[in-house]
């Protein structure tokens, strides 16, 4: 994977959404915050689609 995804838990409001569409890379960390565990868990179309797009407060970018 060229690009991994990187939560940045400072503006992370522990909506679900990313979590709940892609369970296969994020997860909640032990501070309530998402966390991109297994970047290679799904590809990045279906991380850009289903949690990147979808975040309601931007939180989720590409490194």
């Amino acid at each position: 994977m060229a690009k991994e995804p990187w939560v940045d838990q400072d503006v992370c409001i522990s909506c679900g959404l990313c979590t709940d569409n892609v369970p296969e890379v994020f997860r909640f960390a032990d501070n309530g915050k998402a966390e991109a565990y297994d970047p290679a868990g799904a590809s990045e179309d279906e991380i850009q689609r289903d949690a990147i797009d979808v975040c309601p407060v931007s939180c989720i970018h590409w490194r």
